[in-house]
This record gives structure tokens, C-alpha cells and sequence, in this order.
């Protein structure tokens, strides 16, 4: 496989491989959920110091201790405010009430809402925390209040009621809006991809009429041509080359018309396709000499992978066919645990080369079938004037 008649010199296409790819997304999302979880303990964390700051620098001298004690008690509650928030809501108001927790009476109030937003808990909840700010404590001073400092306090607190509500429902609202344009994003790939979808079947089935028409009637006749000439020539060896090249034609267009049914099914399962174990046939059929060898296959090992491994020495071969006459190859498929190792070597063409049609497209087939199954594929020129391919493919199960 000389790179004489070859667009492209040397392919290199590398990947880490889907298993790879599955860990890494696996890894993304843990990553993700440790912030998260970190993000959740430092708010709560926050709101904790921020609410016993509030009490901690109101506390007059004259503080009764139960009042201190009912106040931390408040503060210190707010730590299960995202598993249990009314019953922290209500584990609150006693330090509202008499004390100075007004903060974390508010932070619970405020969670409770995010969560159960218009639920009859949260009612009460604004109810209690609005009561707690409306009476005063002791509730003799309460009794001796004017009406203006009624009215002031019941306005107060409904601001202190009502904020936490509404910033909860603020929340809820921003939540529930990301939460659609994220399922209107994955609606519009969906449409794109049966968009998608429908225009690759409508090329494929486009191919597929090509192919009929054009291709599977030339190798019919090639067929056809063959027979003939085995039929009417007296030589053995011009026998012996039509009846190769009739079955050679034969078999392209079997493989032919599978590869149109795959083509007008539009389906991921390509079918029945030659894998591994046809690679012996293959050797015998070629016009090459070639050195098998077949190591340590995986069990099992994947259709797509198999069928990879026999696409690429195929080609092989029929680029040291055409690319370098004479020349003898050697091809080994080695399994490497997790993968499978396809190399292919063979020495410098000892006859002149042939000219025939090729544009370097089995090559860069080759590299885009190993990119698509995650795996690398390398080409070289050797020192002695060969050519070397190596391919890996993981195996997926």
C-alpha cells in the first residue's frame, strides 16, 4: 500500500472513545451535583450567621434569658428549613414573638414559600409571622398601644409577611420559566433532528435508486460478460479469470443489494454485515499474498466493531492490490482488552503499477468510520518502501 495514487499521504484520527466520553459526562454531573450540595451548605450557612447577627446586635441589656434562648433557638432552626419548612417557620415564631428573631422568621418564611408556593401552609405561616410582628411583647405594652401603632404595626407587618411570599413566588416563577424554555429548546432539537431525519431518508433513498439502477446493472453485466467468456475460451487460465471475475462480481452484487435494503430501511441496525471471522475468506479470495493473523478476540465482540475491523482490511488489501502489485501484506487483529488493534503492513511493489480510478476516499472512510466508533486510525510509509495502517476500536458492549 504505497502512497503512490493516494490524495492523502498519512491519516491520524484519535479518540477517546465512548466509554470515555460516558465517564466523562458522568464525571461532569457529579462534579455539578458536589457544587451544588457545597453552594446549598454555604447558603444555609450564610442565612444562619446573618440571622443571629440580627439578633445578636438588637439584644438590649435588659434581655430576659428565655428571650436570648428562644431568639438562638430560632436562629439555629433555619438549618432544616429546606426538609421541613413550616414546621422552621414555626419553630421561629416563639423567638419572633418575645425575642428578636425577626430575620430568620422571614429566611423561613421565604423557603417555605420557594417550596409549597400558594399552599395553605404558607398562609398560615404569613398569618403567624404578621401576628408576631403586629403584637408586641410584653403584651401588657401591647394592651397600652395607641391605634396609630396598631395601624403602623399591622402595616409593618405585612411587609415583613408579605416580602417573604413574594420573593418566594418570584423564585418559583423564574424556576418554573427556566424549567420551559428548557423543554422548548428540547423540542426544537427534537423537530431539528426529524427534520434531520427525514432529509437523510430521502437521501438515502435517493442513493438507493442510484445504486440500482447504475451500479447493480454494470456488475450484472460484468457478471454476465464473465460467464460468457469462461463459456467460449479454450485456455485454462482465461477460464480460470472469467470464473474469478464472476464470482468476485456475483458476491459485490450480493453485498450490493444488502447495502441498498439497508440504505432504503433508514435504520441504525445495518443487518447481517462480514466481521471478523469472513476475514479468513477474505485472504483466500484476494489476489495478494497475505500472513493472517487473529489473536485474543473479546467475547463478545460488537457488530459495528467487527464489521469495522473487516471494512479496514479489506480496503487494505485492495489498496495493496492496486497501489502496490507483487507486494505481500501481513495483517494481524489483536484484542487489547477494552479494544481491538487492527494492523496492516506490507513491503514495496515489485510490478509496475496499474492505473486505476482512485481519489484517496478509502482512506478517509476508514479514518471516519474509526472517529465515528471513538477509536484512532494511523497510516505510515515504512522504511523499506510499504506502507503500514494501524487501527484501534474499543469495544462497547
Amino acid at each position: 500500500m504505497s502512497t503512490e495514487g493516494l490524495s492523502i499521504p498519512g491519516i491520524s484520527v484519535g479518540g477517546s472513545g465512548a466509554g470515555a466520553a460516558g465517564r466523562a459526562r458522568d464525571a461532569a454531573k457529579a462534579r455539578l451535583l458536589n457544587r451544588n450540595a457545597v453552594a446549598s451548605v454555604a447558603v444555609d450557612v450564610f442565612a444562619i450567621v446573618v440571622a443571629v447577627l440580627d439578633v445578636w446586635l438588637v439584644i438590649p441589656k435588659e434581655a430576659q434569658p428565655y428571650q436570648v434562648a428562644l431568639s438562638g433557638m430560632a436562629c439555629l432552626a433555619l438549618a432544616g428549613r429546606r426538609w421541613l419548612p413550616f414546621v422552621v417557620v414555626l419553630a421561629t415564631v416563639p423567638g419572633f414573638m418575645t425575642g428578636w428573631s425577626q430575620l430568620a422568621a422571614m429566611i423561613a418564611l421565604g423557603m417555605l414559600a420557594t417550596r409549597k408556593q400558594l399552599h395553605w401552609q404558607v398562609w398560615a405561616g404569613a398569618g403567624l409571622i404578621w401576628a408576631c410582628r403586629f403584637v408586641q411583647w410584653p403584651l401588657n405594652e401591647f394592651v397600652e398601644q395607641n391605634w396609630r401603632e396598631h395601624v403602623l404595626n399591622g402595616i409593618y407587618g405585612i411587609l415583613v409577611a408579605g416580602m417573604p411570599v413574594a420573593l418566594g413566588l418570584l423564585i418559583c416563577a423564574r424556576s418554573e420559566l427556566s424549567q420551559r424554555l428548557a423543554e422548548l429548546a428540547a423540542s426544537r432539537d427534537r423537530e431539528r433532528r426529524l427534520h434531520a431525519d427525514a432529509v437523510r431518508a430521502e437521501e438515502r433513498a435517493r442513493l438507493a435508486r442510484e445504486m440500482h439502477d447504475v451500479v447493480s446493472h454494470d456488475i450484472t453485466l460484468i457478471a454476465m460478460q464473465a460467464g460468457i467468456l469462461a463459456a467460449n475460451t479454450g485456455s485454462n487460465d482465461a477460464q480460470q479469470t472469467a470464473q474469478v471475475i464472476r464470482q468476485l462480481s456475483t458476491r459485490t452484487l450480493e453485498e450490493l443489494r444488502s447495502l441498498v435494503g439497508v440504505l432504503r430501511a433508514g435504520s441504525d441496525d445495518d443487518g447481517p454485515r462480514p466481521g471478523v471471522t469472513d476475514l479468513t475468506e477474505l485472504v483466500r479470495s484476494c489476489d495478494v499474498p497475505v500472513q493472517l493473523s487473529v489473536e485474543s478476540l473479546p467475547d463478545p465482540l460488537p457488530s459495528q466493531v467487527s464489521a469495522a475491523a473487516y471494512r479496514t482490511v479489506q480496503e487494505c488489501l485492495t489498496n495493496v492490490h492496486k497501489h502496490a502489485p507483487g507486494a505481500s501484506a501481513t495483517v494481524r487483529v489483536l484484542g487489547e482488552g477494552d479494544a481491538l488493534r487492527i494492523e496492516v503492513r506490507n513491503g514495496a511493489s515489485r510490478k509496475p503499477a496499474t492505473s486505476l480510478p482512485s481519489g484517496g476516499h478509502g482512506l478517509t472512510g476508514m479514518a471516519e468510520r474509526a472517529r465515528l466508533l471513538g477509536g484512532s486510525f494511523e497510516t505510515a510509509a515504512t522504511k523499506d518502501g510499504g506502507f503500514e495502517v494501524r487501527a484501534r476500536y474499543p469495544v462497547q458492549n
